[in-house]
């Protein structure tokens, strides 16, 4: 059985990694912004309707409409696992938080099997995915060892978290910890930190097909 004493450092640890990885986030996040957006060159050629405004949003709200693109939308099991992955990531995070803070509401029936239906989903989409990147060729080759490291550190933190929800004070729970700040602070310097990216490629390239007409993508009868 872990001492409270060592379980509280592990809780804390894990925080304080968090605190590090929005510093990290605030920093490039300012050097980033310190760059010039590229000037368009091109005379606006879209409809009155189509503005870059909209084409921004729509841009940025692409990650919500799998039926706007031709990936999701013809392969919809794909879109579904990355929902499934990413809710298991909000979901782990989140219980770092719950279990200190809130055991009452982590126990509570329905929390407790939504966390189980998210981070064990979450955890099967991950050995899919290793299976995946090492059995398809094409996907085999486009990997680096940041990719292969990245997955596999999540699956089994996702599995960590699964079983860390009904082991309160035990081993699995104080790995778990200690697992989440080492995941907190590998993230900002892995390519998982892609996302910090999203809004500001999404909204520049939504302006940019917004101006020349292409988004919102318009959809109907081809004439001819």
């Amino acid at each position: 059985m872990i001492t409270p004493e060592a379980m509280h450092l592990a809780e804390s640890m894990a925080h304080y990694a968090l605190i590090v990885m929005a510093i990290v986030y605030t920093l490039r996040l300012r050097w980033f912004l310190g760059f010039a957006a590229g000037k368009e060159r091109q005379a606006p050629t879209g409809a009155e309707d189509t503005t870059p405004k909209k084409g921004s949003m729509y841009s940025l709200m692409n990650i919500a409409m799998p039926w706007a693109m031709e990936s999701t939308r013809k392969k919809p099991f794909f879109y579904m696992q990355f929902v499934l992955f990413h809710l298991g990531v909000v979901s782990g995070i989140t219980l770092s938080f719950t279990i200190p803070f809130a055991p009452e509401f982590t126990a509570s029936p329905v929390v407790h099997l939504l966390f189980k239906i998210f981070l064990g989903a979450a955890c099967l989409v991950g050995f899919m995915r290793i299976i995946r990147r090492m059995t398809d060729k094409y996907v085999r080759a486009i990997s680096t060892p940041d990719d292969h490291f990245a997955v596999w550190l999540l699956t089994v933190w996702f599995g960590l978290a699964f079983f860390a929800t009904d082991m309160a004070g035990g081993w699995m729970q104080y790995i778990y910890f200690w697992m989440t700040m080492f995941f907190l602070l590998y993230v900002p310097f892995s390519k998982i930190s892609h996302y910090l990216y999203y809004p500001f490629t999404r909204w520049y390239i939504g302006k940019t097909m917004g101006r020349r007409g292409v988004y919102p993508i318009r959809r109907g009868r081809v004439a001819g």
